[in-house]
This record gives structure tokens, sequence and C-alpha cells, in this order.
């Protein structure tokens, strides 16, 4: 048996039929006008062509025009000008035009000015005027998206600019802590999300240390969150006193969130650094966690209700640090809610301590240290956090 070839056989439904373009001729000649309709009836080419003798009547036809043809020789606009004039009321059909074998450079310059292309009269049939037109719309198709995804672009790169500029810088000079800090929003394409932390130094003995959370994803959480951020530190410097400052906090979130069932869960921290004490308070928040001696647990803290839902002072609880070596973690649920394996267990506090508790979190540096959890977590939950992510980590000495 011999072999032979057999040419694949493509069904004509299953080519995609070229699109049906409508053209605009911009001609005072009538022997041009009628040799353009020729042409395109030659090529059998699917357009329909409407034909304008002037500007003035070409500017009242451009609706629904994906293409326009220009005549550079026309009695109310003649050359480069005439071509700025239509430009500026194109809009998004693409435009050509048509020049004298004297004239070619004309062509040249009416790209340089916007053009898509130009033909030389005389020197075309209909195969290449229909390509060159047909050409010349997805030409303009493709400035357009380019055009697009630049200021799409540059939007971005100014939002990120400003988002970083939100992010606080620690505003502190005592040497017997130290502070490292981890933000991800998780927002798609957003540095900032709901969450917010802060670290502002009174005097020399008190380091006042703040993480919030904000419900909610979008831009107006964000936005809320630095809000909730500035009032805070705000109300540090300003002397406001301790007890006072979660509830004054309360009053910005109420009087600044878009609907009344937006609320923010925080977790506050006042340390004596003196006196190796902290103060902490917590409004719905996850607990700060405490690393010493080797081992990690969640610091003991009276829990307090949300911010925005029921305005009651979130209750202090003082805790004495042990010696001089530990390390404070300060974080938002977006850290502990992510799934462990394939159930619907969730990471949680207690399975944060674990991770922490890991011989190989031990061998993390402090100041990377967060961002090993996240990756930790994230591989517990088999992907991404869907949740915007804060966290703080206050050492002292060794910072185990």
């Amino acid at each position: 048996m011999t072999e032979r070839s057999v040419a694949p056989r493509v069904r004509s439904g299953s080519i995609a039929q070229p699109e049906r373009l409508r053209v605009l001729l911009v001609e005072d000649d009538e022997g041009d006008a009628f040799l353009v309709r020729e042409l395109l009836s030659e090529a059998d080419a699917p357009f329909d062509l409407a034909v304008a003798t002037t500007l003035r009547e070409a500017t009242s036809m451009m609706r629904g025009i994906q293409c326009i043809l220009l005549d550079l020789g026309l009695p109310d606009a003649e050359g480069i000008d005439g071509l700025r004039r239509l430009l500026s009321v194109a809009g998004s059909a693409a435009v050509c035009v048509l020049t004298g074998r004297s004239d070619e450079h004309l062509g040249v310059a009416a790209v340089a000015e916007g053009a898509q292309d130009y033909l030389v009269k005389g020197q075309v049939d209909g195969v290449l005027l229909t390509r060159a037109l047909r050409y010349a719309v997805e030409r303009k198709r493709a400035d357009e998206n380019a055009q697009r995804l630049r200021e799409v672009e540059l939007r971005q790169a100014e939002s990120a600019r400003l988002e970083r500029g939100l992010l606080p810088q620690p505003l502190m000079s005592t040497e017997a802590v130290q502070v490292h800090t981890f933000y991800r929003s998780g927002r798609a394409m957003g540095l900032l999300g709901g969450d917010f932390f802060d670290v502002v130094q009174v005097g020399d003995d008190k380091l006042h240390v703040i993480v919030g959370d904000v419900c909610g994803h979008g831009v107006d959480e964000a936005a809320l969150g630095v809000e909730l951020r500035v009032a805070w530190r705000a109300l540090i410097i300003g002397g406001v006193p301790e007890e006072q400052v979660l509830s004054s906090l309360e009053q910005v979130l109420m009087s600044e969130r878009r609907a009344r069932e937006v609320f923010a869960t925080v977790a506050s921290v006042v340390l004596d650094i003196p006196a190796n004490q902290i103060t902490v308070r917590l409004a719905g928040h996850p607990p700060p966690v405490l690393l010493a001696g080797g081992r990690a647990k969640p610091v003991a803290a009276k829990p307090g209700i949300v911010l925005g839902v029921r305005p009651r002072p979130a209750p202090p609880t003082v805790l004495q640090l042990p010696a001089d070596d530990w390390s404070l973690l300060m974080y938002t649920d977006g850290l502990i809610e992510g799934h462990v394996g394939k159930g619907a267990d969730r990471l949680d506090v207690d399975g944060l301590c674990n991770l922490l508790d890991e011989p190989a979190a031990r061998g993390v540096p402090l100041p990377a240290l967060p961002a090993w959890l996240v990756g930790q977590a994230e591989q517990g939950n088999g992907g991404p956090l869907a949740d915007d992510v804060a966290m703080l980590l206050i050492s002292r000495g060794g910072g185990r």
C-alpha cells in the first residue's frame, strides 16, 4: 500500500470574514471620486463608501466612519493645514491622504502629522487601495490601544508613588529597640489597602505602636486607613491621654466612613522602654505574639469591641516583658486567615505561633521574619493570601 498525502480541508465557515468598513472619501474632483469607487468595486472590497466634496461637508458625515481618504487639495482646506483640521475632528477614524505624483513629499509630512498612511494618485490599483485602507484602520486601532495602555501605566505609576508616600516611616529615635515593618495590599495592583500601622516615640521613654484593619479591600478602605493612621499620629504627638486615643480615633472613623457598616479593628501598644513594660489595648483585633525564651505565645490581653459599632473604651492590659531579649509581633488578620491544607481550617493565632516555634524560623533574621511568615502562610494556603497584611516586629536585644 502506498502512502499519499492528504491536504487538510478548511471549512469555509471557519474562516473569519473581513470586517465591513465604512469609508469616507473627501474629494472634490468627480473623476477621482469615480476612480476610487471603481477600484474598490474591482477589488470586490467589503467597504461602504461615502463621498464629501469639502471639509465642511465631511465634518458632518463623521459618525460611524472608520477610515477617511483625504485629498490634500480641497476648496476649503489645502495641504497639511487641511489635514490638521480633519484630524482634530476625526476621532477614532483612521486617515489616509491622497497626493499627486509631484506632491509625494506631502504624504510623508502627512504621516508625520498623524495620518496613518498616504497614497499617490495614479499609482494604486484596487487591491493596493483596499489593503492600504484596512491597514490604516488596524494601525489606528493599535495606536489607540498603545495610548490607552500608556495612560493606564502612567496612572498606575502615579498611584504607586502616592501609595508609597502614604506608608509611614517610624517616628522614633531610641536605639533600645528595633522596629521592622511589612506591608502588602490584597487589592489587585494596589500597594495600599485598608490595613495600617504606625510607630511614634514620645519623649525618651515611651514608644506608641498601632496596627489596624479597616473592613473591606477597596480604594475607599485604603483612604480611610490612611486617615485613621494620620489621625492616630496626630493624637499621639498632640499629647492626648493614652486612655482617650482609641475613643478619639473611633470618632474620626465614624465621621469619615462611607457607610455605617464600615468598622475597624485595632491593636495598640505603649512600650515603657526603661521599665520594659507594655500596655496593650485590643479593639476586636487579634493579640500580639511575644517571642521570648525560644518560644512564641499570644499576649494574654483583654479583648475589646471593634471601632465603629458601639463606642466603648478598649480595656488596657499591662504586661511586664521578660528580661531584655524579646520580640513583639503585631499583625493584621490577613496573615492568619489563610487556609491550612485542603480543609476548612485556618492558620489562626495558634498556627502562627507554631510557625514561629519551628527551627527554620529561628534561623531567619529578624528583619526578614515578617516576609518569611507570609511565605509560609501562603504555602499552607496553597496560593496568595486574599486579604491585606500589615506587620510590625518590635525587638529588643537578640529578639528571641
